[in-house]
């Protein structure tokens, strides 16, 4: 078989058909039964209309494999992850393409305990396995079964990190996406009001529909943020939250409908964990990372930087000991639970924390915005992005006072600083911007480095 292109940095994603079909999907299934000598996985789908295809493919790999496959059906990824570990189970895999467009699909892929597969020994076992087929004979006993419970145990556990009687009257706003979300949520929302959590909510786009409708459920874009921020404004909302297509991020709103991005959200959690337990550990990617490194040693904690992306953040915070680690793209870290990312605790831990100082997420967030003002990731195809990099380096090198290597390039002007770093998972060029308390300087430095970028 030839290569196998779909095989990313740490998960699967493919262009459907020659990068990614049944057949496919069933001997990568295979692959990873064989190298983690697995005998019993957690499988789940996002609702995309290609979906049940592969995850049916997966199934049927895996039972080759003499798999005891547990099937949660439609679900979130981080559902997945938690079920894994539920049921001590060998490994866990979701069918999800994630933000991605709708001729994509992928997998994502954890081992025991829902730990990350190392990029450079399983992912690579795995590749190559696939790719040869040289697979091991079909072993007898397996079968796939209902995983009963695995989401009841789950709403559980999501709820152990807040403390419901501290929640004030809230109305939010909550936008699936037409992903899926809307089930799992509905399961939570009930929890919540029968421990008589003074919450209401507003439903939109709540049905999962593989069709996407209302567009790829992709909230960081910005031409797709208006939608929630004016059903926030419409519904007179205290916070809008919007998921991605398998919602392991969520993205939030304050009730002016401003977009809040993801750093000042890893502030705030940072907060939350350090009261919860001083002198905490708190991890944080390298892309923007002014505001939470002030957060955490004002507050008595130590920041670790770790590489962007969920394979290394999780291995940073089971090697760390960690209790919570963030990225500005919004995926956030628990140590309690299993170091996974969850799009589910975020947005629980600021409503807690909105109640508990009486204020809304703007007046959280908004002095925080004005100290270390960022540009978002801004996004670019490059036909060489090494040239692009070394524009950058020969013009500031008279600037730079700091460098680091850690994930792509990150220079620090002492008043201004940026990263620039290749996608891990899409054919991009990434850059981020971020100043101390001046957006002029800002915008000076991003169009600075636009053309150098695009020369």
């Amino acid at each position: 078989m030839t290569a196998l292109t779909c095989f990313k940095a740490y998960d699967i994603r493919g262009r459907l058909g020659a990068e990614l079909n049944a057949e496919i999907a069933e001997r990568i299934a295979r692959a990873f039964a064989q190298v983690l000598g697995a005998e019993r996985v957690v499988v789940g789908h996002d609702p995309r209309q290609s979906s049940a295809e592969l995850i049916a493919a997966v199934k049927t790999g895996l039972v080759k494999a003499g798999v005891e496959v547990l099937d949660l059906g439609l679900c979130g990824t981080e559902e997945m992850y938690h079920a894994t570990s539920y049921f001590e189970a060998d490994g866990g895999i979701e069918v999800t393409a994630s933000h991605n467009p709708m001729d994509y699909n992928g997998m994502k892929l954890v081992g025991k305990g829902s730990r990350p597969l190392d990029p450079g020994t399983d992912m690579h076992a795995i590749r190559a396995l696939a790719e040869a087929g040289n697979f091991a004979p079909e072993k007898p006993g397996g079968e796939v079964r209902p995983a009963k419970a695995a989401r009841g145990a789950y709403v559980r556990a999501v709820l152990s990190f807040i403390d419901v009687t501290a929640l004030r009257p809230m109305k939010i706003l909550v936008n699936a996406g037409n992903g899926a979300a809307g089930p799992t949520f509905d399961e939570l929302a009930t929890a919540l009001s029968k421990r008589r959590a003074p919450l209401s909510f507003i439903c939109l786009n709540h049905e999962p529909d593989g069709s996407f409708p209302n567009g790829i459920p992709n909230p960081l874009l910005p031409e797709n943020q208006p939608m929630t921020a004016n059903a926030v404004l419409a519904a007179g909302a205290d916070l809008g939250i919007a998921w991605d297509g398998d919602f392991d991020r969520c993205f939030l709103f304050d009730h002016l409908g401003r977009f809040v991005p993801g750093e000042y959200i890893v502030g705030l959690l940072a907060e939350v964990f350090l009261a919860k337990e001083p002198g905490a550990k708190i991890i944080h990617d390298p892309r923007v990372l002014w505001n939470t490194v002030d957060v955490v040693t004002r507050l008595g904690g130590t920041p670790l930087m770790a590489r962007t992306g969920h394979a290394y953040l999780k291995q940073a915070m089971r090697d760390t000991g960690a209790v919570y680690g963030g990225e500005m793209s919004a995926h956030h870290y628990f140590r309690d639970f299993a170091c996974c990312d969850s799009g589910m605790i975020p947005w629980l831990l600021i409503v807690e924390l909105m109640s508990r100082r009486g204020v809304s997420l703007a007046d959280l967030v908004s002095a925080r915005m004005a100290a270390f003002p960022s540009s978002g990731e801004i996004n670019f195809h490059s036909d060489d992005p090494a040239g692009a990099r070394d524009r950058v380096l020969a013009d500031l090198a008279g600037q730079v006072i700091a460098r680091d290597d850690t994930d792509g390039l990150s220079l620090d002007m002492g008043d201004w600083r940026l990263n620039l770093r290749t996608s891990n998972t899409e054919t991009l060029l990434r850059l981020n911007v971020e100043s101390r308390g001046d957006p002029v300087k800002l915008a000076n430095a991003v169009a600075r480095l636009r053309g150098l970028i695009q020369r």
